[in-house]
């Protein structure tokens, strides 16, 4: 593959991904929360009409949505959205929808003890959300919403459908000038992982922030760096230990 193929076509079509993905992150994260802290009102017409979107978006798809806002909604609307901003919305709108669902089980989650201390204190119900609510639950929609921002970095290949240039329209070109499948689909592959690695990296990082932030213990890292690294000294030290506890719970041991 030539230098030229990597500086007009492949390099670009990166930081496009990066923007789409960024983009529609945040999009779709102002969307969840939004839409899943509607659903725990007590209205029922927002809760109704909440639940409805959720159903909708989560129900379609979003290629077609994202055809549908860029060939169709100029049709009856006369107004036209630039390809990279049609595929924003309909990947915000859709993984918003399912966004929501997690931070409306995140919110659910918290016991019920810590809004009756909060109503206790003579907090409103905007300042128990803000203040005792959400510090709680945010921890634990940090996982899912990992995994929710990894399927949204890879559907971010669909928007080659409506001639964004991304990784996946890069790889397109360069394969029809080169002929070379194997070789820019095989790359291709491998920068989609580099991404996907580093967000999960930029997650748990936050993960043990917002932990660490309302007194909670990091989790454990369990992946194989960290086992390369600690799991001997923790090996060692659980040899250790071993024959003390035993003498300890051993009839007549060492008191």
């Amino acid at each position: 593959m030539t230098a030229g193929l990597w500086e007009h076509w492949l390099l670009p079509g990166i930081w496009i991904t990066i923007q789409l993905t960024l983009y529609s992150a945040v999009f779709a994260t102002l969307v969840a929360f939004g839409v899943g802290i509607a659903r725990t009102s007590r209205l029922w017409i927002v809760r109704f009409l909440t639940g409805f979107y959720v159903e909708v978006f989560r129900g379609t798809s979003a290629l077609v949505l994202m055809f549908w806002l860029f060939f169709v909604m100029p049709l009856g609307f006369e107004f036209q959205l630039v390809p990279m901003w049609a595929a924003v919305l309909a990947l915000g709108l859709t993984y918003g929808a399912y966004g929501s669902e997690i931070v409306r089980g995140a919110l659910a989650a918290v016991a019920p003890a810590q809004r009756e201390a909060a109503i206790a204190l003579s907090f409103s119900p905007a300042q128990r959300m803000r203040r005792v609510v959400l510090p709680q639950a945010i921890p634990e929609m940090i996982p899912p919403f990992n995994n929710l921002l990894i399927e949204l970095l890879k559907a971010t290949a669909l928007v080659s459908a409506v001639s964004v240039a991304d990784i996946t329209f890069a790889a397109q070109l360069s394969r029809l000038a080169t002929g070379e499948s194997l070789e820019i689909y095989s790359i291709i592959l491998v920068l989609y992982f580099v991404l996907a690695f580093l967000l999960t990296r930029a997650m748990r990082f936050l993960e043990r922030k917002a932990k660490a932030s309302i007194g909670q213990a990091p989790p454990p890292s369990t992946g194989l760096l960290a086992r390369l690294t600690k799991g001997p000294a923790r090996t060692a030290a659980n040899r250790s230990a071993t024959p003390k506890s035993a003498d300890a719970l051993a009839p007549g041991g060492a008191k």
